[in-house]
């Protein structure tokens, strides 16, 4: 029986080990260095309040996927705990468990995403409508309509993410709402990133998009799908009753029971090429070095960490420069426990206790570090512990480890969070109840740097016939959590139908039309 290297428990990872089992008799062993199943996507229990890692909508244009959820956790065929506190209709599936009784379940949550900014709130994407324009003000909306014209008439050449938004909404409008979040979640300046990061997570963004969204939504039917829309504007998604962490933790207990191995805390530190092949990896587990042998070798680690683990080969000074200086940005996480928040909902929705509906909120204020809120009693009511007296939190930072945010003691980074909340009057010092942090290394893949030449470093790797480069970290691409898992199939289709050319690996959450139009 052959044996298959996966390296990584993330989403690739055990989607990669789970197809290999249905679909061929090759035995896989996922190697994960850390404790965490899910990567990025895991959720974190702090004392029965769950947090959501960067946040994950669970929606995708491909069937495979949905289908793929879908089947690991049935879709909710009752109310949830806050849609029945409130009376409130829900998309429901005849027959599925109930979340007040059964864990295992997807819920049905409805998208509400929205911009804090000049102590506003703006839908995100921004919207075509005069709540718009009274936040903004005269100056700013007359200035934003000449712009948006302009645009339309002298096209920038999409050399830079900045040119990709300009050319898109226009300067103003650029100015006021991409250009410093931007540079606070990237740390570098949009004319700086490539425009491939616009082209692969708001392609089809626009105000025109916007204008033939609001004209076309009272006759769209509502589905989970919507598939003809434009992901950024989707109104649905399903989401496990425990956040994204529960569904890959079911994940890896069914790769268990189909048969596959997976090695926890183990790390991956050298891999053995003979003759174009991997023969087998190096694993690190405790302090103690040991080899296993494989047919085939599936790799989500960073390309950097890839490349540096090769033995047996000589690497190209290039491609080891490149894949060696490509740039990440890191991530923490301040979870606060709070009595109740100072904003609250003006929205026509109805919430509970007149919450903000919100499950993410940007935040584009100048005067403050912090680059977006998540309230995870909105993502789902079980994700808190005490959902109707308390509201649990998520503030998100933008780092590189190393820099000043990444070394700042948790007391001290946990004191400056709450008092940037205090600053934009969104929570009173008074009512936060507990907090705890979280660092995740290398969450996003960033579009400067060396990025540019990558393709030296995919061309190279692409010549060892039983290596794959799958996910998020894998590819280096800011995949969805659906991207990433559609990377590992299409590596698993290449096995079963004996294709050596990976470009389709490469080419998920690149091609633009298969982005958002599929």
């Amino acid at each position: 029986m052959k044996t298959a290297i996966i390296i990584g428990a993330g989403p690739a990872g055990l989607t990669a080990a789970t197809e290999l089992l249905r679909n061929t008799d090759i035995h896989p062993v996922v190697i994960e260095a850390t404790a965490q199943i899910g990567g990025i996507s895991q959720t974190v229990n702090y004392k029965g309040n769950r947090m959501d890692i960067g946040g994950h909508r669970f929606f995708s244009k491909d069937d495979k996927v949905m289908d793929w959820w879908r089947d690991l956790m049935p879709m909710q065929g009752e109310a949830s705990k806050d849609d029945k506190l409130l009376g409130r209709e829900s998309t429901l599936e005849k027959g599925g468990p109930d979340p007040e009784k059964e864990d295992v379940v997807m819920l049905v949550r409805k998208r509400v995403s929205r911009i804090f900014f000049l102590r506003h709130f703006f839908d995100y994407p921004i919207s075509v409508k005069m709540a718009t324009f009274v936040g903004m003000g005269l100056k700013n909306t007359i200035r934003a309509v000449w712009g948006y014209f302009m645009a339309t008439l002298h096209k920038l050449p999409e050399d830079s993410l900045e040119n990709f938004y300009i050319n898109r909404f226009g300067r103003p409008l650029y100015e006021m709402f991409f250009e410093d979040y931007t540079e606070k979640v990237w740390g570098v300046h949009p004319s700086k990133i490539g425009a491939d990061w616009g082209a692969q997570r708001v392609k089809g963004l626009s105000i025109t998009a916007l204008i033939k969204d609001i004209i076309s939504r009272p006759f769209r039917k509502k589905a989970i799908g919507q598939k003809n829309v434009e992901t950024s504007l989707i109104e649905q998604y399903i989401y496990p009753k425990y956040g994204p962490g529960q569904l890959w933790t079911l994940a890896a207990e069914r790769v268990k029971k189909l048969g596959g191995e997976i090695m926890m805390q183990t790390e991956v530190v050298g891999i053995n090429i003979e003759n174009d092949k991997v023969v087998s990896v190096v694993v690190n587990k405790g302090g103690e070095e040991s080899s296993i042998p494989c047919d085939l070798l599936f790799s989500s680690m960073p390309l950097a960490d890839l490349v540096r683990g090769l033995h047996g080969v000589e690497v190209p000074n290039d491609v080891h420069r490149i894949a060696t200086q490509l740039p990440y940005r890191d991530f923490i996480t301040v979870g606060l426990l709070v009595k109740k928040l100072k904003i609250r909902n003006e929205t026509k929705m109805v919430t509970y206790d007149h919450r903000v509906p919100d499950t993410w909120i940007y935040v584009q204020e100048r005067d403050v570090k912090v680059g977006r809120l998540q309230i995870f009693n909105n993502w789902s009511p079980y994700m808190v512990n005490d959902y109707q007296g308390t509201m649990f939190i998520g503030m998100e930072y933008f780092c590189n480890e190393g820099d000043n945010l990444w070394a700042m003691p948790e007391k001290d980074f946990i004191k400056m969070a709450i008092d940037e909340l205090v600053k934009i009057d969104v929570v009173e010092a008074g009512d936060v109840l507990d907090a705890t942090q979280v660092k995740i290394k290398k969450a996003y893949p960033a579009y400067f740097g060396t990025y540019n030449e990558i393709d030296a470093v995919r061309l190279f790797l692409d010549k060892f016939d039983n290596l794959y480069c799958i996910g998020r970290n894998g590819q280096h691409r800011y995949n969805n959590m659906d991207h990433s898992m559609l990377t590992a199939m299409e590596a698993v289709d290449n096995i079963v139908s004996g294709q050596k050319d990976k470009s389709n690996i490469w080419n998920v959450n690149n091609d633009k039309n298969y982005h958002e139009s599929k």
